[in-house]
Parts: C-alpha cells; sequence; structure tokens
C-alpha cells in the first residue's frame, strides 16, 4: 500500500492521459534517499497506465553495468528497436543514432501509445542517461510518457526539458501515516515512536521497524532486535554507494553525529569528509542529517564501517572536541573506540573523564574511562596511579577485581612513599573484602622495607593499630605497641594513637565518656599527618558518637564524607570509620529513613560479588524493623555471613542486630542466644562497655521474659555498672530498664523513673520511648493511673515526632498506641504532654524572653532552660522558637504535673 502519493500518481495520471491524446510528457520521481518509494511508485504508475492501454517498456539501471554504454537503451527498446551499439559513437553518429532511436519509437508508439519506466535511471550508464535527456526534449509530439525514478547525489541527472515535464519529489511520510501504519500493526506507543523518529518517515526503514518490533523488542535499551531489518536496510544503502568519498562521509557524518556534543560538528569542517559535495549537490552521508539524530540510524550506518575506519575517525573527532574545549567525557566517549589510547591528550582526557562521571555519581562510567586509559601504553608510574584509582572504584561492586587492581598498583610503584600509600589503599581494600590478615600482611611487609624512614614506620604503625580494630587477637597486640608508641610519637601521629588508644579503654571500661571527650576535644585542631587525618577523625567522631554527642561526630562524618551522589573511597580506613559513625548516629537520633536511604546500597552490594560492610547491614536492619519492615530487615542481616577467621567487630555488631530482631519476633530464646553470642565475640575484643553492643540488657529482658530473672538481674546490673563508669544518660538509661525488667514491683519504678529523667535529656529518643513506655505500664500497675497514662501519652508524642520523619517509627508508634488503648488512656495531642516546667519556659520563650532572661526569672540554671526547651520542642514538634506561639495556643489544655 502506498501512502501519501497521490498528488505524485495524480501528475502521473494526468501526463498518462495527454500521451495517450499524443502530446508526449515525461516524469521525474526523485527521493532523497533510497528507501522513500520509487520503485513502488513506478510500478503503481505502470500498472494503472497499463490498464488504460499503453504499451509498458521497462528497464532498471543497475550499478553493475553502469560502464556498458547504452545498455540500459538495450535493455528498454532492444525488443522492438534494433540497431544499438555496444559502443559509445561520437560527433556525428552520436546525433544520427539518437535521432534513429527516437524516429524508431515514434513508429511503435504510433501503433500504440508507449510508457517508458525507468527505475534508478542514476545507475544507468551515461549514454543512456545522455538519450534519455535527448527523448525528453523531443517528446512534446508523440504519445509517449516517460517515468523516471532518481535518487538524489548519486551521479548528475540527465538535463531534461522543463516545458515537456514535471519533477516530484517523494515526501517522507507524515507522523499520522506512521502511526496508523504502527498502529495496524499491534505496536504499542513506545515502539509507534521509535518508527516515527528512527524511520524519519521513510517508507522502506518504517516497514524495517515494524517487523523487527513485531518480532518482539530485545531487552537492549534500544528497541531494534538483534537481528535488525532495519539496520541491514542502511548498512545495504552505505556498502552500495559506489564512490567510496561517499561512503566515508556517510561513516564520518554518522560518527560526528553521535555524543552529547555533535550540535553543528558535522557541518564545521573539520577534516571529517575530505570529499565535500559541491554546493547544491549534497551526498548521501549530508542527506542523512535527520535520519542520523537517531542512535539506531547511526548504530546502522556504523555497522558498515570496519573497525580501524571507525577508530581513525572517531579519534579526529575527539581530537576536534579537545581543541574546541568539550567537556572530557565527549572526548572519552570517543576515546573508548580507540583501541590502546597512547597519547598524553588521550590520557588525561579519559582521566578527566573519569573525574567528571565520579563526581555525577556514576562510578561505574568512571572506571570504564580509567580500564580504557589502563590499554594503552604508560609509564610504569603513571599506571601504577591510574590502577590504583580503578581498583577503588570497582571494589565496592567486584572485590576480587578492586583488589586485583590494587594489588597491580603497589607491584608499579617502587617509591617507598608511594608503596606505602598504595598499602594503606589495599590494607582497607581487603578489610573491606574481609580478610583483615592480608591487609596486616601488607602493611608489615612495607613496614619493614621502611626501617630507615622512622617516620613512614609510625604512620604505618598507627594504620596497622586501626586495621588490627577488625581481629581480635592482633587489636590486643595494636594496643600495646600504641601505648608504648604513645610517649615518642611525633606531634603529627600522636592524635591517632590517642584516639585508638581511647578508644580501646572506653571499650574496656577503663575511662569515661567525660573523658574519652576531653582527649578528643585537645586534639582536633591539633596538626595531623595528611596520611592520617580521615583515620584520626574516624576515631575522634567514634569517641563523640560513643559519649552522645551526636551533631559532633555527624560534623566530622560530613568534613571527610563526599556528598552525594560521589560514593565514599573504601581504599580509606578512616573514611570506612566514618560511614559507620554516619550510620550508627543517625540510628540513635531515631532517623530511620536516613539510615536506610545513605547505606541501603552496601547491603546491596554484599549479596553479589561487592564489599562485606556488616556493620552498615547491621544499621540498615534494625533502621527497617523500627519502620515495620522486619521482613526487609531479616533480609539485611542475612546476606552476609563471617568467613574464616575474621573476627571482627562487626560481626559482633551484626549478631546484636540479629538478636534484636529476633526480639521483635518474640523469639526470646533465640534472642537470648544471639545476646550471648555477641557478648562473647566483644570480650574476646576486652569490650565490656555497653556503648557499641549493650547486649547485657538484651539479654536480660530475654531472660524475664523466660522467667530466669536472677540472671536476667545479674547481667543488668553487671552492664549497669559499666553504663555509670562510662556516664552517658543513654546507657546508664538503657541498663536501668533492663534492671528494672529483671527486678519488678516498686524497685522497677524507681529505675525507671531514674531511667526516663536521664533520658529526657540524651539525644536518645527510641530509648526514650522505650522506658516510658514501661515507666507508664509501672506506674498503672502500681495504682498510679493518671501519672501512668500521663507517662504513655509523653512516649506517643515522642514516637508521633519519630514518625512524622521520612519512613516514620512504625513500631515505636505501635508500641505507644498499644500500651495507652491497654491503659485505658485516649490518645493526645503533643502539647499536652509538656510537664508544668517545660509549659513555664516554652510559654517565656513564646513570649520573646532569651534564655538568659527565662533563667533568670525562674531561677533555674540556663542548662536547665535549655533542656525544658528541647524537650518541649521534641514533644511539639517543632523546630524552631518561632513555632512556639501558634502550636501552644493550638495545644491548649491540661499539664503534667
Amino acid at each position: 500500500m502506498l501512502w501519501e502519493r497521490d498528488e505524485v500518481l495524480g501528475t502521473a495520471t494526468a501526463a498518462g492521459e495527454a500521451a495517450r491524446a499524443g502530446n508526449g510528457r515525461w516524469i521525474r520521481v526523485t527521493g532523497a534517499l533510497p528507501g522513500m518509494g520509487r520503485t513502488a511508485l513506478l510500478d503503481e504508475v505502470v500498472r494503472r497506465q497499463t490498464a488504460d492501454g499503453m504499451r509498458v517498456k521497462h528497464a532498471r539501471g543497475a550499478p553493475e553495468e553502469a560502464a556498458f554504454p547504452y545498455g540500459l537503451v538495450r535493455r528498454l527498446l532492444t525488443e522492438d528497436i534494433g540497431g544499438v551499439p555496444f559502443g559509445t559513437p561520437t560527433g556525428h553518429s552520436e546525433q544520427w543514432l539518437y535521432h534513429r532511436l527516437v524516429t524508431q519509437l515514434a513508429r511503435l508508439a504510433t501503433e500504440r501509445p508507449v510508457l517508458l519506466a525507468v527505475d534508478d535511471l542514476h545507475h544507468a550508464d551515461e549514454p543512456s542517461r545522455h538519450w534519455i535527456g535527448y527523448l525528453a526534449r523531443r517528446i512534446a509530439e508523440l504519445p509517449v510518457l516517460l517515468v523516471t525514478t532518481t535518487c538524489e547525489g548519486y551521479t548528475d541527472p540527465p538535463a531534461l526539458a522543463a516545458d515537456t515535464g514535471t519533477s516530484a519529489e517523494l515526501r517522507p511520510l507524515s507522523a499520522p501515516a506512521v502511526v496508523r501504519i504502527a498502529r495496524a500493526a499491534g505496536l504499542s506507543t513506545q515502539e509507534t515512536t521509535t518508527c516515527i523518529e528512527a524511520g524519519a518517515g521513510n517508507p522502506a526503514l518504517v516497514r524495517a521497524l515494524v517487523a523487527d518490533l513485531r518480532d518482539g523488542p530485545s531487552s537492549r535499551s534500544s528497541l531494534a532486535p538483534e537481528r535488525s531489518r532495519y539496520r541491514e536496510t542502511i548498512t545495504g544503502w552505505i556498502r552500495g554507494l559506489p564512490d567510496p568519498r561517499s561512503r566515508h562521509a556517510c561513516l564520518a557524518l554518522a560518527v560526528a553525529a553521535g555524543g552529547e556534543t555533535a550540535s553543528g560538528l558535522s557541518d564545521r569542517d573539520t577534516g571529517l569528509c575530505p570529499a565535500r559535495p559541491a554546493p547544491g549537490s549534497p551526498s548521501m552521508g549530508h542527506r542523512l542529517g535527520t535520519l542520523l539524530r537517531h542512535p539506531l540510524a547511526r548504530e546502522a550506518v556504523l555497522a558498515a564501517a570496519e573497525p580501524e575506519e571507525l577508530a581513525v575517525l572517531h579519534t579526529r573527532v575527539a581530537q576536534v572536541l579537545a581543541e574546541e574545549g568539550a567537556p572530557a567525557t565527549a572526548v572519552a566517549a570517543r576515546l573508548l573506540y580507540v583501541d590502546r589510547p597512547g597519547e598524553a591528550w588521550m590520557v588525561r582526557s579519559l582521566e578527566e573523564a573519569a573525574d567528571e562521571t565520579l563526581r555525577a555519581g556514576r562510578p561505574d562510567e568512571s572506571a570504564g574511562y580509567l580500564r580504557h586509559a589502563l590499554s594503552g601504553p604508560l609509564a610504569p608510574d603513571r599506571r601504577a596511579g591510574l590502577a590504583m584509582r580503578l581498583g577503588a572504584l570497582e571494589l565496592p561492586g567486584n572485590v576480587t577485581a578492586g583488589i586485583r587492581w590494587l594489588y597491580t598498583g603497589l607491584e608499579l610503584h617502587t617509591d617507598l612513599r608511594e608503596r606505602a600509600s598504595a598499602a594503606s589503599a589495599l590494607s582497607a581494600g581487603l578489610v573491606a573484602g574481609r580478610d583483615p590478615d592480608a591487609a596486616l600482611r601488607i602493611l608489615r611487609q612495607v613496614g619493614r622495607a621502611a626501617d630507615n624512614d622512622d617516620e613512614l614506620v609510625h604512620v604505618l604503625q598507627a594504620l596497622g593499630a586501626l586495621v588490627s580494630s577488625h581481629e581480635a587477637e592482633a587489636w590486643r597486640d595494636a594496643v600495646s605497641a600504641l601505648r608504648a608508641l604513645a610517649p615518642v610519637a611525633p606531634p603529627t601521629i600522636e592524635p591517632l594513637v590517642c584516639g585508638l588508644i581511647t578508644e580501646y579503654e572506653a571499650g574496656a571500661g577503663l575511662c569515661s565518656a567525660a573523658e574519652a571527650v576531653a582527649r578528643v576535644e585537645r586534639r582536633l585542631e591539633a596538626p595531623v599527618d595528611q596520611r592520617l587525618r580521615t583515620a584520626w577523625l574516624g576515631s575522634a567522631a567514634t569517641l563523640l558518637q560513643w559519649a552522645d554527642r551526636l551533631e559532633e561526630a555527624r560534623a566530622l562524618a560530613a568534613r571527610c564524607l563526599p556528598s552525594s551522589p560521589i560514593p565514599p573511597d573504601l581504599t580509606d580506613m578512616g573514611l570506612q570509620c566514618l560511614l559507620s559513625v554516619r550510620a550508627e548516629a543517625a540510628l540513635w537520633a531515631g532517623e530511620f529513613g536516613r539510615v536506610i536511604d545513605e547505606n541501603v546500597a552496601w547491603v546491596e552490594l554484599s549479596a553479589g560479588q561487592g564489599v562485606r560492610l556488616p556493620h552498615l547491614a547491621a544499621m540498615v536492619a534494625l533502621a527497617r524493623s523500627e519502620i515495620g519492615a522486619r521482613a526487609e530487615a531479616w533480609e539485611a542481616v542475612t546476606v552476609t555471613e563471617p568467613s574464616g577467621a575474621d573476627t571482627s567487630w562487626e560481626w559482633n555488631e551484626l549478631g546484636y542486630a540479629r538478636a534484636r530482631l529476633h526480639e521483635a519476633d518474640g523469639d526470646w530464646r533465640a534472642a537470648l542466644e544471639g545476646h550471648l553470642a555477641c557478648g562473647a565475640g566483644q570480650s574476646a575484643r576486652d569490650f565490656v562497655s555497653p556503648v557499641a553492643t549493650p547486649w547485657r540488657s538484651g539479654a536480660a529482658f530475654a531472660l524475664a521474659r523466660l522467667g530466669r530473672r536472677e540472671e536476667a538481674r545479674e547481667l543488668a546490673e553487671e552492664e549497669l555498672r559499666h553504663a555509670r563508669l562510662w556516664g552517658t544518660g543513654r546507657t546508664i538509661g538503657r541498663a536501668l530498664r533492663a534492671q528494672a525488667a529483671a527486678l519488678g514491683g516498686r524497685l522497677a519504678l524507681e529505675s525507671l523513673t531514674e531511667a526516663a529523667e536521664l533520658l529526657g535529656s540524651a539525644p536518645a529518643p527510641v530509648e526514650l520511648v522505650e522506658t516510658l513506655v514501661d515507666l507508664g505500664r509501672a506506674r498503672l500497675d502500681a495504682g498510679n493511673g493518671r501519672k501512668g497514662r500521663d507517662t504513655l501519652r509523653e512516649a506517643h508524642a515522642v514516637a508521633l515526632r519519630l514518625a512524622a520523619q521520612k519512613s516514620g517509627a512504625r513500631r515505636l508508634l505501635d508500641l505507644t498506641e498499644e500500651a495507652l488503648r491497654r491503659g485505658g488512656a485516649r490518645k493526645t495531642n503533643n502539647g499536652q504532654a509538656l510537664t508544668a516546667a517545660e509549659r513555664r519556659v516554652a510559654e517565656l520563650a513564646a513570649a520573646g524572653h532569651t534564655n538568659a532572661r527565662i533563667s533568670s526569672s525562674l531561677c533555674l540554671t540556663r542548662r536547665t532552660v535549655e533542656m525544658h526547651l528541647t524537650n518541649a520542642y521534641r514533644k511539639l514538634r517543632i523546630a524552631r522558637r518561632t513555632q512556639l506561639v501558634a502550636v501552644l495556643a493550638r495545644e491548649a489544655g491540661p499539664v503534667n504535673e
């Protein structure tokens, strides 16, 4: 079926009527590209004119016979007109031959009007084309209709007399026509759009696309199947071009048209097309312009090229783009087609592109550029640097590949300090791949070679100690060595030495939170060796987090960790520590959605060949449990398991998370076993403090549920002793709650009251809600219904504040609502949970009083005023002082005494 060709067919019909009346006419049907339907239209003209009684003489030009003089004329007229020569006459002989052929054609036409149908005239031999032009000038008085088809850009068309005929150009199909064709074939909207855009209105290409897509699209990004009629059609056109220079121009324009900076590149004199056509005579390549905007068309054109041709073209395009200051990614995208890029500017462009894509959060693409840069000839030091960078990028998604590149970088470096830096990166990668023993061996090996450089030896010793924290036995030895080093450590190394010793002492119950914070604060502004900077800040942030200085800990993490979407470099042990701090601090602050958003990708990598970061998996699991996604929480803790002799503290964190999930499931025996296993792992590291994994309180709750209250009391009191030594509200309050669960009765009420007071001034909203619920229930059980219900309402207000954040706090909300139902209390507005003291302070602040003035008016310390305001903000779910007036008015009601 011919679409949108009625106008041309109407012209042919009128010309046929004139020819049958003795007024011969010619029509030249042209198409800018092959596939426009010239042959189909000519066949339809032949069918109609035959039906109207014309004698048809049909011939088609063939490129294989273009060198045979009068080959087309012989095929057209030999049956009825003889004497067509096989050579090329000249001068009078040629004129006599032209005249004789026209005369004989006239005689033939007197018997019956003749239609001369010549397809692909552009492929005909030159003498035949000249004769066609001669005939057109003498056709006016003959009952002859001459219809030819040509494709522009192949050969110069013969000059035809304007007064005896007309040219008709076949236009591209309109979008509505393509839609009708595609819909008739049952294609989807997306597939129909592909037909419109990639077909560019060319009937042959539209039919090919429809056939391809009707057979079913592949899973590739393009909608063309692997064996594509569309691609074969375009490739056939390009390979069929008779002039190699035209073919080269098509390939060059396809290369130039692709990419983010292609606009206008193909129109500039870049040296890509050595044979640019004369004005007014565009080549095949230039007529492909609109079509080449679509990637499927470019892919099809380039499929006709040999690899070495494409390499040359892409190299030239890359060079032009680099000289014009195009983005590095645009240059590098071309260089990916160049085998073994060896020139300096090529490697530099690939490196810059790797930087650009990494900043844009596309590490896989960045790794691809570096991998290609490494495929070329490079100096050893240059290759070593690129190998280290590639290893860091490969590591998260493929530990094995990342470690191999890091080993390569280490082996290629010859400078001792560069080797030390490479060893540090490799050891961090090995830790992320759960092989701390190998990491320590690498550092020791490089350290032995640095005997003559005391500073470097100390740096490697400090880094080795950080790595040793992932191996229980080695950690003890490392701390002993650090204590020996501390008195003589250089000032730029001492902060990390002190930080690691303090971490050990904090875990071993040998120092308080106040002492740990004091040590950190004295050193935060001290100069630190750049090689140890992130390691020191990671240690400092860990101690601040344990001390419940969450905002300060998170600030240190934010100072070093890159902003999204740039991924952190896991070949930096300090950044690994800071990732853990950021995640746990957010969990402790009740920001469960943030924990998941920032860390779920690391958990997903653990399921494949990527890094295994058990601590982050534990944080994600606990956050998921808090938002009510228990099935997903279990997935996070089962995606990775310890292997070999890996005794990292991270597995203890994961074990603690599993025990908590068993608690949530009500499986108290499994929870008890999990907590005790976590405790055994921590004890092997001399970590007795409840600051990180309060396994004793967890075990105490489980034992109490199982009716083993005496064992529960012993564990709870042991945790309470360690918690009071550490001295933060979170640890003490949590231990007191466990003690209450073990004791029951009046003693439990006292423990819970103290716990609630401590947790109320600590950044521990989760523990506060849990403690307030227990306290409210205890007060109800003791017969103090009003206070019990008010306490439950306060717990519900805190839970509501947490639930208002992204992803919510489903577990705590369910816990408080169930407690309120069982306690016979109605859920209340948040403001009604304010104590009298909190409301007095809040009302004065709403009236415009400063903290100093409120302190003076109420005879309170500044710290107490700040505490009351903090609690009021939390309960009212507001963030600014200016919100107090409206909220207090809206929430007016009785207060808790």
